[in-house]
């Protein structure tokens, strides 16, 4: 499994008008909503608001990363967005996001999910990446992005 694998235009939205963190939740779950993985789109809601409840997923350098395991997804289920402005995210850099990633995948995948955060996580972390995500004009200029990043890490 790599990022642009899961990722397709459907799932990618670049640069939404949102102001706080409830609507880039609201936002990144609606984006999601007809996703063919997602089974129970409540149960998604509810899972994905825990999770962020135990600690907040804005992980630093403009990048929040809500996600959950979860028995309301059959397969892994990946959105990404970009934000108009800067939004405080309870970050723990305590600096705002433009950047956002969704991620569910099914309990069972414990690993997978894992190794997804960090490759995620490593990825979106460049400068120079984050950069190139922020100026996007498309998503097919987003999932050109993930293929040329990718194409020699091996398949998670």
């Amino acid at each position: 499994m790599k990022i642009e694998g899961l990722l397709s235009e459907s799932f990618i939205v670049l640069n939404l008008e949102l102001a706080t963190k409830a609507e880039v939740i609201d936002a990144m779950l609606g984006i999601v909503a007809a996703h063919p993985g997602v089974r129970d789109h409540g149960k998604l809601r509810r899972d994905v608001l825990k999770r962020e409840k135990e600690m907040s997923t804005g992980i630093g350098k403009q990048i929040a990363l809500p996600h959950a395991k979860t028995e309301a997804v059959v397969d892994p289920v990946l959105a990404l967005a970009t934000l108009k402005s800067r939004i405080h995210f309870d970050s723990i850099d305590n600096e705002p996001v433009q950047i956002i990633f969704l991620l569910a995948t099914p309990e069972e995948m414990l690993a997978e999910h894992l190794k997804l955060l960090g490759r995620i996580t490593r990825l979106a972390g460049r400068e120079d990446l984050r950069r190139r995500l922020l100026s996007a004009s498309s998503a097919t200029e987003v999932l050109t992005l993930f293929r040329e990043e990718e194409k020699d890490f091996p398949q998670i």
